[in-house]
């Protein structure tokens, strides 16, 4: 048997800049929700790719921000630990940013004793001119830091950037099972899928003051039948999204039945509840029953 190496790979960055979809297209698997909204990604996920003699593993972290209330400041937690066990860090920015939204974080990366990758995203978007005066920018900014252009959207380089992770990850067996792709259980992607689907139809507040609880999933041979609560922190916010005569709530029900076929490869049938609870955002007791703050 040659050398193995195995690591984790921490993505960070601004709300928005592209980090769920350059996990997606590293994992080849859907495994991060992504919307034009920001703030999409409020966990930590982990997506692993394997290979013969490489096992990498993926973190997509919540976009950096100050938080506003509690759910927030936990989301920022998640990027704390992003920087505590990385092996490599991936610093993604878009072209036209200019630093991160908290100095902290930015002071963190500039003295990183870890290796880490700042990645210029949505290359696609922008000239050659502008490209090298933001290459030049970021470069003189963080000196000590690699710097690539990418597209995560068309995938343009993002071959050599992975395989440049491979080689900056130690030598180490494997932390996960060969054939696994995630440490999350099939229920979170459940519930981040029908999260997806309200980010992409309801605006304003509302995508925000939800959280979806799975409390039954039955997996048959041919088929899952699952049954999830969509929370609300008010009665107003019940109506909106249930919709009139309930058609704004089928439309998520049956968007996301469609998604979960394709991720579970078999047939799906999937019950719908919305249920108020008032401020869950800011309760901590509720926040740790979600699966935040630790």
């Amino acid at each position: 048997m040659g050398e193995h190496k195995a690591g984790f790979v921490n993505i960070i960055g601004n709300p928005n800049v592209g980090k769920s979809t350059l996990m997606n297209a590293f994992v080849g698997e859907k495994l991060s929700i992504i919307t034009s909204k920001a703030q999409t990604t409020r966990h930590r996920i982990l997506g692993i790719v394997n290979g013969d003699d490489f096992q990498m593993i993926l973190s997509d972290t919540p976009g950096i921000i100050k938080p506003a209330y509690e759910l927030q400041a936990n989301m920022m937690d998640f990027v704390k630990s992003a920087f505590e066990d990385a092996d490599v860090l991936l610093y993604m920015v878009e072209i036209g940013e200019k630093a991160l939204k908290d100095e902290h974080f930015f002071e963190k990366i500039k003295n990183s004793k870890t290796p880490v990758l700042l990645l210029l995203n949505k290359v696609d978007t922008a000239d050659q001119e502008l490209l090298e005066d933001q290459a030049q920018y970021w470069q003189e900014l963080l000196p000590t830091v690699e710097l690539h252009p990418i597209s995560a959207l068309t995938n343009f380089n993002i071959k050599n950037v992975f395989e440049r992770i491979v080689e900056l990850l130690p030598e180490s067996p494997a932390f996960y099972p060969k054939d696994q792709l995630t440490d999350k259980p099939e229920r979170f992607f459940v519930n981040e899928t029908i999260r997806e689907k309200i980010l992409i139809h309801y605006k304003k507040e509302i995508p925000y003051a939800v959280e979806i609880e799975t409390e039954e999933f039955f997996e048959d041979d041919d088929i899952i039948r699952m049954r999830s609560v969509i929370m609300v922190e008010r009665e107003s916010q019940k109506g909106i999204i249930i919709g009139h005569k309930g058609g704004a709530l089928k439309r998520v029900g049956v968007e996301a039945r469609k998604d979960l076929e394709k991720f579970f490869g078999k047939q799906v049938h999937i019950e719908l509840y919305v249920k108020v609870n008032k401020n869950w955002r800011s309760d901590a007791r509720q926040l740790r029953r979600f699966g935040y703050n630790g």
